[in-house]
Protein backbone atom coordinates (compact mmCIF):
# COMPACT_ATOMS: atom_id res chain seq x y z
CA UNK A 1 0.00 0.00 0.00
CA UNK A 2 1.74 3.28 -1.15
CA UNK A 3 1.54 5.90 1.30
CA UNK A 4 -1.80 7.78 -0.32
CA UNK A 5 -3.64 4.70 0.55
CA UNK A 6 -2.50 4.56 3.48
CA UNK A 7 -3.16 7.88 4.44
CA UNK A 8 -6.84 6.90 3.16
CA UNK A 9 -7.22 4.08 4.94
CA UNK A 10 -6.28 5.69 8.46
CA UNK A 11 -9.10 8.37 7.52
CA UNK A 12 -11.73 6.15 6.51
CA UNK A 13 -11.18 4.17 10.21
CA UNK A 14 -11.40 7.26 11.88
CA UNK A 15 -14.47 7.87 10.00
CA UNK A 16 -15.98 4.63 10.71
CA UNK A 17 -15.17 4.43 14.60
CA UNK A 18 -16.20 8.80 14.86
CA UNK A 19 -20.39 7.94 15.92
CA UNK A 20 -20.92 9.66 18.71
CA UNK A 21 -23.91 12.41 17.39
CA UNK A 22 -27.57 12.80 17.52
CA UNK A 23 -27.63 12.65 14.07
CA UNK A 24 -26.16 9.56 13.38
CA UNK A 25 -27.59 7.60 10.39
CA UNK A 26 -26.75 3.69 10.63
CA UNK A 27 -27.12 3.22 6.65
CA UNK A 28 -25.69 6.34 5.78
CA UNK A 29 -22.38 5.31 7.65
CA UNK A 30 -21.80 2.03 6.29
CA UNK A 31 -22.93 3.16 3.08
CA UNK A 32 -19.30 5.05 3.53
CA UNK A 33 -17.41 2.29 5.34
CA UNK A 34 -18.22 0.25 1.94
CA UNK A 35 -17.42 2.75 -0.34
CA UNK A 36 -14.30 3.02 1.27
CA UNK A 37 -13.51 -0.45 0.83
CA UNK A 38 -14.63 -0.38 -2.64
CA UNK A 39 -12.15 2.50 -3.31
CA UNK A 40 -8.84 1.02 -1.47
CA UNK A 41 -9.53 -2.12 -2.99
CA UNK A 42 -10.87 -1.43 -6.64
CA UNK A 43 -13.74 -3.94 -6.42
CA UNK A 44 -16.48 -4.14 -8.65
CA UNK A 45 -18.81 -3.52 -5.38
CA UNK A 46 -19.11 -3.83 -1.30
CA UNK A 47 -22.03 -4.53 0.57
CA UNK A 48 -23.01 -4.72 4.53
CA UNK A 49 -25.69 -6.94 5.69
CA UNK A 50 -26.52 -6.08 9.51
CA UNK A 51 -28.75 -6.51 12.72
CA UNK A 52 -29.79 -2.33 13.31
CA UNK A 53 -31.39 -1.76 17.16
CA UNK A 54 -34.97 -3.31 16.38
CA UNK A 55 -32.93 -6.77 15.37
CA UNK A 56 -34.00 -6.27 11.72
CA UNK A 57 -31.44 -7.36 9.01
CA UNK A 58 -30.71 -4.60 7.05
CA UNK A 59 -28.48 -3.98 4.48
CA UNK A 60 -26.24 -1.07 3.05
CA UNK A 61 -23.87 -0.98 0.18
CA UNK A 62 -21.30 1.24 -1.79
CA UNK A 63 -21.95 3.82 -4.11
CA UNK A 64 -19.69 2.25 -6.60
CA UNK A 65 -21.93 -0.59 -7.84
CA UNK A 66 -24.30 -0.24 -5.68
CA UNK A 67 -27.28 -2.05 -7.47
CA UNK A 68 -24.96 -4.86 -7.93
CA UNK A 69 -23.92 -5.11 -4.38
CA UNK A 70 -28.10 -4.81 -3.51
CA UNK A 71 -28.81 -7.17 -5.69
CA UNK A 72 -26.48 -10.08 -4.49
CA UNK A 73 -26.90 -9.46 -0.83
CA UNK A 74 -30.60 -9.78 -1.38
CA UNK A 75 -29.51 -13.19 -2.96
CA UNK A 76 -28.40 -14.70 0.57
CA UNK A 77 -31.18 -15.16 1.87
CA UNK A 78 -30.43 -18.62 2.72
CA UNK A 79 -27.10 -19.21 1.72
CA UNK A 80 -23.54 -17.04 0.51
CA UNK A 81 -20.77 -15.75 2.13
CA UNK A 82 -22.12 -12.98 3.64
CA UNK A 83 -24.75 -14.93 5.65
CA UNK A 84 -22.18 -17.03 6.54
CA UNK A 85 -19.83 -14.92 7.89
CA UNK A 86 -22.52 -13.80 9.51
CA UNK A 87 -23.93 -16.27 11.23
CA UNK A 88 -20.28 -18.35 12.15
CA UNK A 89 -18.47 -14.38 13.27
CA UNK A 90 -15.34 -15.85 11.05
CA UNK A 91 -14.32 -14.21 7.85
CA UNK A 92 -14.86 -16.13 4.51
CA UNK A 93 -11.65 -15.68 2.53
CA UNK A 94 -11.68 -14.90 -1.32
CA UNK A 95 -13.61 -17.91 -3.08
CA UNK A 96 -13.90 -18.37 -6.82
CA UNK A 97 -17.62 -18.21 -7.97
CA UNK A 98 -16.79 -20.40 -10.98
CA UNK A 99 -15.59 -22.87 -8.48
CA UNK A 100 -16.93 -25.90 -7.28
CA UNK A 101 -16.91 -25.38 -4.20
CA UNK A 102 -18.70 -22.23 -4.34
CA UNK A 103 -21.87 -23.66 -6.37
CA UNK A 104 -21.77 -26.53 -3.66
CA UNK A 105 -22.15 -24.08 -0.97
CA UNK A 106 -23.88 -21.46 -2.12
CA UNK A 107 -25.92 -22.49 -5.26
CA UNK A 108 -28.62 -19.55 -5.18
CA UNK A 109 -25.95 -16.78 -4.83
CA UNK A 110 -23.36 -18.04 -6.86
CA UNK A 111 -25.73 -18.45 -10.11
CA UNK A 112 -26.45 -14.45 -9.46
CA UNK A 113 -22.78 -13.35 -9.10
CA UNK A 114 -21.50 -15.41 -11.74
CA UNK A 115 -24.50 -13.68 -14.13
CA UNK A 116 -23.34 -10.17 -12.50
CA UNK A 117 -20.15 -10.29 -13.95
CA UNK A 118 -18.48 -11.62 -10.45
CA UNK A 119 -15.22 -13.63 -10.53
CA UNK A 120 -14.17 -13.83 -6.43
CA UNK A 121 -16.14 -12.67 -3.13
CA UNK A 122 -14.80 -13.05 -0.17
CA UNK A 123 -16.60 -11.70 3.62
CA UNK A 124 -15.60 -10.73 7.05
CA UNK A 125 -17.63 -9.69 10.61
CA UNK A 126 -19.25 -6.69 11.86
CA UNK A 127 -17.50 -7.46 15.28
CA UNK A 128 -17.56 -4.93 18.75
CA UNK A 129 -16.38 -6.37 21.83
CA UNK A 130 -17.22 -10.34 20.53
CA UNK A 131 -20.62 -9.60 19.27
CA UNK A 132 -21.26 -9.67 15.99
CA UNK A 133 -23.30 -6.84 14.23
CA UNK A 134 -23.38 -8.29 10.72
CA UNK A 135 -21.00 -8.73 7.86
CA UNK A 136 -19.32 -6.78 5.01
CA UNK A 137 -18.97 -8.79 1.76
CA UNK A 138 -16.83 -7.80 -1.44
CA UNK A 139 -17.57 -8.56 -4.68
CA UNK A 140 -14.11 -8.81 -7.15
CA UNK A 141 -15.15 -8.58 -11.13
CA UNK A 142 -14.08 -11.24 -13.11
CA UNK A 143 -10.67 -11.26 -15.35
CA UNK A 144 -11.30 -11.31 -19.28
CA UNK A 145 -11.11 -14.87 -19.38
CA UNK A 146 -12.83 -16.04 -16.06
CA UNK A 147 -9.99 -17.46 -14.60
CA UNK A 148 -6.60 -16.21 -12.20
CA UNK A 149 -3.07 -17.30 -12.00
CA UNK A 150 -2.57 -18.74 -8.39
CA UNK A 151 0.90 -17.46 -7.64
CA UNK A 152 2.19 -16.49 -4.54
CA UNK A 153 2.22 -12.61 -5.03
CA UNK A 154 -1.73 -12.67 -6.12
CA UNK A 155 -2.20 -14.63 -2.75
CA UNK A 156 -0.67 -12.27 -0.86
CA UNK A 157 -3.13 -9.61 -2.63
CA UNK A 158 -6.04 -11.49 -1.30
CA UNK A 159 -4.49 -11.76 2.49
CA UNK A 160 -3.92 -8.08 2.26
CA UNK A 161 -7.44 -7.40 0.80
CA UNK A 162 -9.19 -9.46 3.61
CA UNK A 163 -6.91 -7.78 6.06
CA UNK A 164 -7.89 -4.52 5.08
CA UNK A 165 -11.79 -4.97 4.69
CA UNK A 166 -11.63 -6.67 8.41
CA UNK A 167 -9.60 -4.01 9.81
CA UNK A 168 -12.37 -1.37 7.90
CA UNK A 169 -15.30 -3.74 9.42
CA UNK A 170 -13.72 -3.78 13.06
CA UNK A 171 -14.05 0.05 12.58
CA UNK A 172 -17.59 0.06 11.42
CA UNK A 173 -18.38 -2.63 14.61
CA UNK A 174 -16.85 -0.21 17.27
CA UNK A 175 -18.67 2.78 15.56
CA UNK A 176 -22.24 1.21 15.96
CA UNK A 177 -21.66 -0.23 19.35
CA UNK A 178 -20.29 3.17 20.11
CA UNK A 179 -22.92 5.23 18.83
CA UNK A 180 -25.46 2.63 20.67
CA UNK A 181 -24.05 2.97 23.79
CA UNK A 182 -23.44 6.67 23.89
CA UNK A 183 -27.16 6.71 22.82
CA UNK A 184 -28.21 4.75 25.83
CA UNK A 185 -26.14 7.30 28.21
CA UNK A 186 -27.95 10.49 26.24
CA UNK A 187 -31.42 9.00 27.03
CA UNK A 188 -30.71 8.08 30.63
CA UNK A 189 -29.37 11.77 30.87
CA UNK A 190 -32.48 13.36 29.78
CA UNK A 191 -34.38 10.87 31.99
CA UNK A 192 -32.09 11.73 34.83
CA UNK A 193 -32.48 15.73 34.07
CA UNK A 194 -36.18 15.15 33.47
CA UNK A 195 -36.89 13.45 37.06
CA UNK A 196 -34.20 16.39 38.54
CA UNK A 197 -36.50 19.20 37.22
CA UNK A 198 -39.48 17.30 38.03
CA UNK A 199 -38.50 17.33 41.93
CA UNK A 200 -37.39 20.82 42.02
CA UNK A 201 -40.84 21.84 40.53
CA UNK A 202 -42.81 19.98 43.33
CA UNK A 203 -40.84 20.99 46.05
CA UNK A 204 -41.21 24.24 44.81
CA UNK A 205 -45.18 23.85 44.78
CA UNK A 206 -45.06 22.53 48.34
CA UNK A 207 -42.99 25.69 49.51
CA UNK A 208 -45.49 27.77 47.93
CA UNK A 209 -48.63 26.14 49.60
CA UNK A 210 -47.47 25.44 52.45
CA UNK A 211 -46.10 29.14 53.07
CA UNK A 212 -49.73 30.65 51.79
CA UNK A 213 -51.63 27.62 54.18
CA UNK A 214 -48.95 28.41 57.01
CA UNK A 215 -48.54 24.78 57.36
CA UNK A 216 -46.39 22.25 57.06
CA UNK A 217 -44.44 20.80 53.66
CA UNK A 218 -45.88 17.03 54.24
CA UNK A 219 -49.76 18.69 54.19
CA UNK A 220 -48.72 20.70 51.00
CA UNK A 221 -47.69 17.10 49.50
CA UNK A 222 -50.40 15.65 50.32
CA UNK A 223 -53.10 17.97 48.90
CA UNK A 224 -50.78 17.82 45.37
CA UNK A 225 -50.80 14.15 46.02
CA UNK A 226 -54.42 14.02 46.24
CA UNK A 227 -55.07 16.09 43.54
CA UNK A 228 -52.95 14.16 41.34
CA UNK A 229 -54.52 11.21 42.42
CA UNK A 230 -58.60 12.74 42.29
CA UNK A 231 -58.03 14.20 38.26
CA UNK A 232 -55.64 11.22 37.13
CA UNK A 233 -52.15 13.47 36.19
CA UNK A 234 -48.50 13.46 37.25
CA UNK A 235 -47.50 15.23 40.30
CA UNK A 236 -45.00 17.09 38.26
CA UNK A 237 -48.29 18.46 36.16
CA UNK A 238 -49.92 19.54 39.35
CA UNK A 239 -47.05 21.49 40.98
CA UNK A 240 -46.50 23.15 37.65
CA UNK A 241 -50.09 24.14 37.63
CA UNK A 242 -49.62 25.59 41.19
CA UNK A 243 -46.30 27.36 40.47
CA UNK A 244 -47.90 29.19 37.29
CA UNK A 245 -50.68 30.20 39.51
CA UNK A 246 -53.67 28.10 36.96
CA UNK A 247 -55.10 26.02 40.47
CA UNK A 248 -56.48 27.46 42.64
CA UNK A 249 -55.31 27.00 46.14
CA UNK A 250 -58.56 26.59 47.57
CA UNK A 251 -59.30 23.76 45.37
CA UNK A 252 -56.32 21.48 46.84
CA UNK A 253 -57.12 22.94 50.29
CA UNK A 254 -61.06 21.78 50.24
CA UNK A 255 -60.65 18.52 48.45
CA UNK A 256 -61.25 15.77 50.89
CA UNK A 257 -58.84 13.14 52.55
Amino acid sequence: MDRTSARRLAQALVEAADTAADDFDAEAHLRRVCQHCAELLGVLAVGVMYADGDSAVRLAVSDKGGDLAKDLLEAQASDGPCLESYGTGSPVPHVRVTSADALARWPGFTERARARGVGDTFAVPLRARKRVLGALNVFVARTPNGNRPHVRPQEGEEDSALALAQALADAAGVGLHNHRAYAEYRDLSRQLQSALTSRIRIEQAKGILAERWRTGLDVAFEALRRHARRERLVMDVVAGMVIEGSLDDATLLDEDP
